[in-house]
């Protein structure tokens, strides 16, 4: 999977948690959580929906991997390639 892509799938996840989230304007290198006042379980929340739909493992050490989408995409992206 492309980083396009990538980047789709993990806006997409973040929208159906909350739809009145404004991701048009994410900065790509700054925290998630910040930009978008995300709480520990809406986090969790994109985990487990990796999880579920990729059977991502994702184990709480990586977490941090997680938190930009720069950082997201980055780690995801050899986790998503065939």
């Amino acid at each position: 999977m492309e980083s396009d892509e990538i980047k789709k799938v993990l806006l997409d996840i973040i929208l159906e948690i909350d739809d009145e989230l404004d991701t048009s304007n994410i900065v790509p290198e700054k925290p998630l959580r910040d930009q978008l006042d995300l709480d520990s379980m809406d986090f969790l929340d994109i985990v487990m929906a990796l999880r579920k739909r990729y059977q991502i493992q994702v184990p709480e050490e990586d977490y941090p991997r997680l938190a930009t989408l720069e950082s997201a995409i980055a780690y995801l992206e050899p986790r998503l390639s065939p």
